[in-house]
């Protein structure tokens, strides 16, 4: 049996942004009736938060918002790379960053940024902002040309702030998952390939 496409939302501590994204973009799924073909998680570049759960200012948007949720926060690792087939980045640091750490061109492929996909955005599969894999991986320092493209992208870390930074970012992000869905729904009904089930510890 076909192992499910594999979708990881990414942001810095795993308890803001990307657990919002993962319940949303999950939520669609199961609208779709996709869930046994997708598997949604979400992960951290930092492990300060490793274990906890979400911000309770997350939690509460999502639940006024009507969506399920349950998380525990945790750290993303390279080693996740070849066991799935799209990393969303939640801002345009993050997308870097995780460029960085892929371990293979093609794997740094795999990185999307979230608001890509949004109205007017070309950020599809294959397609994505900054395509130059190659380019990216061996950016030393700063942003490179293909990054750009990223500005006004973002959706920007309301850890800092009120309640308000955080239904703003849900706006954003619920903008952004149909054209996500579009793309992982395409890809699902094209039959690309799954991957094996990771580890227990570092499990995506």
């Amino acid at each position: 049996m076909k192992s499910p496409f594999r979708v990881c939302f990414v942001c810095t501590g795993n308890i803001c942004r990307s657990p919002m994204a993962a319940s949303v973009f999950r939520a669609h799924i199961a609208e779709e009736g996709l869930d046994g073909l997708v598997e949604v998680c979400s992960a951290g570049l930092g492990g300060w938060f490793e274990g906890d759960g979400a911000d309770p200012r997350t939690v509460a948007v999502l639940r006024a918002g009507g969506y399920d949720h349950t998380h525990t926060a945790r750290q993303f690792h390279p080693s996740w790379f070849d066991r799935l087939d799209l990393v969303i980045a939640l801002d345009s640091g993050h997308l870097y960053e995780l460029r960085r750490l892929a371990p293979t061109p093609q794997d740094a492929a795999k990185v999307r940024l979230l608001r890509s996909y949004g109205a007017g955005a070309d950020g599809g599969i294959g397609s994505s902002v900054g395509d130059d894999a190659d380019a990216a991986v061996g950016l030393d320092a700063g942003l490179g040309p293909e990054f750009r493209a990223t500005v006004g992208l973002d959706v920007p870390d309301p850890y800092y702030g009120g309640s308000a930074g955080f239904e703003e970012c849900l706006e954003m992000i619920e903008a952004a998952s149909d054209g996500l869905l579009e793309e992982v729904r395409a890809a699902v009904t094209a039959g690309s390939p799954g991957h094996d089930h990771p580890g227990e510890k570092e499990s995506a």
